[in-house]
């Protein structure tokens, strides 16, 4: 193990995944607002990122299902494609493989077959 300091300090880090989530600063339901300049911050929770879908509208709640169900739709497609290039790549590594076994077992020189002596 190093002896060498941290570069982050866990406050650092803290304000650091808290930009991570909420990178413009925008007040969210739920999360307490940062403290004022000069103030010792108080031990927030960390920002629950679910807050930001809290409606009470049923009407807002299909909508933003539909919304994901896009998203999970496209994700999937887009995962379906990945496998597919996959499985085609690796068909194309063994097609090219058996090719050039054939031509290596091609180019060799055919063994000489030698008669057994036959005596007595």
């Amino acid at each position: 193990m190093s002896d060498k300091p941290s570069p982050f300090t866990p406050q650092q880090a803290l304000e650091f995944m808290q930009k991570m989530w909420n990178p413009f600063g925008l007040s969210m339901p739920g999360v307490m607002p940062p403290p004022a300049p000069g103030v010792a911050p108080a031990a927030a929770p960390f920002p629950n990122p679910l807050a930001m879908f809290a409606t009470l509208d049923p009407a807002e709640i299909d909508k933003k299902i539909g919304e994901l169900r896009v998203i999970e739709n496209w994700l999937t497609m887009s995962l379906n494609f990945m496998q597919m290039s996959i499985k085609t790549l690796e068909l194309q590594k063994a097609s090219l493989e058996a090719l050039h076994a054939g031509a290596a077992a091609a180019s060799e020189p055919a063994p000489k077959k030698h008669k057994a002596k036959e005596g007595g």
